[in-house]
């Protein structure tokens, strides 16, 4: 598969599953109406997961902040990385329309416009703009440094090593980094901590006939696009300084 086709189906598939548990749960007369963050965390981690193997041919970027840091660290040629991530936001603006398709009927009897537009975008719980990019340049940084420093399980026969591959599954352990910075980091702006996992379903929320919507608050849309790449930034910097 062309790496640029399994970005966007990786990055379409992360927000189907991602902004879909956050219909799920804010959206009316759901199954899983105010069942919570935990679940909203829970749901963002499975995305990645199936984001992440469905791209795996790819890298399995489907985030432009992890594009940005292996230009950085040496493992992405950049001229390679408009691509990806052109890719990655055409894939989340696939997945932002499907949630909302889905969710139609729902979008229908829900009467809060702030709710609906957190079914597509991120938005800080306490309206700071420096505080909200501090949070998004450290949950990012709290993503991409333990993605450099994962490593992959090995062996070693009759004195030569060898790496083992875990497919599909070697990609678990970022889905429980993401669940953990959900957890841990995500109460302040939602933890966008994916350029395009933010700015894609805003667009598509500005475009789509979403019943009763509000504006889709570009007052606050820089803060999750730069945040994340600085936060990039900052981690393959340091990995390249103690690698």
């Amino acid at each position: 598969m062309n790496v640029y086709t399994a970005e966007v189906i990786g990055t379409a598939m992360l927000v189907l599953f991602g902004n879909g548990v956050v219909a799920n749960v804010v959206l009316a007369n759901t199954k899983g109406n105010n069942s919570g963050w935990i679940v909203i965390s829970a749901g963002w981690g499975i995305g990645v997961f199936v984001g992440a193997f469905c791209a795996i041919s790819s890298g399995a970027h489907i985030n432009p902040a992890v594009t940005v840091a292996m230009v950085i660290g040496g493992k992405l040629e950049a001229g390679m990385a408009v691509g990806y991530i052109i890719a990655q936001m055409i894939g989340a603006m696939i997945g932002a329309a499907l949630v909302f398709c889905f969710y139609y009927e729902h979008f229908k009897v829900t009467d809060d416009a702030d709710a609906k537009l957190a079914c597509f975008s991120t938005a800080p719980n306490i309206r700071k703009m420096p505080q909200a990019f501090f949070c998004e340049v450290v949950g990012t940084f709290a993503l991409i440094l333990p993605i450099f420093l994962m490593s992959n399980p090995s062996l070693e026969q009759a004195g030569a090593p060898a790496t083992l591959g875990l497919g599909s599954l070697g990609f678990l352990p970022v889905a429980l980094l993401v669940f953990g910075i959900g957890l841990s980091l995500g109460g302040t702006t939602g933890y966008a901590i994916n350029p395009a996992r933010d700015l894609g379903p805003r667009i598509i929320h500005a475009f789509l006939p979403v019943p009763g919507k509000r504006d889709s608050d570009w007052s606050y849309a820089w803060v999750p696009v730069a945040g994340p790449i600085v936060g990039a930034v900052l981690a393959a910097v340091l990995y390249l300084g103690i690698s």
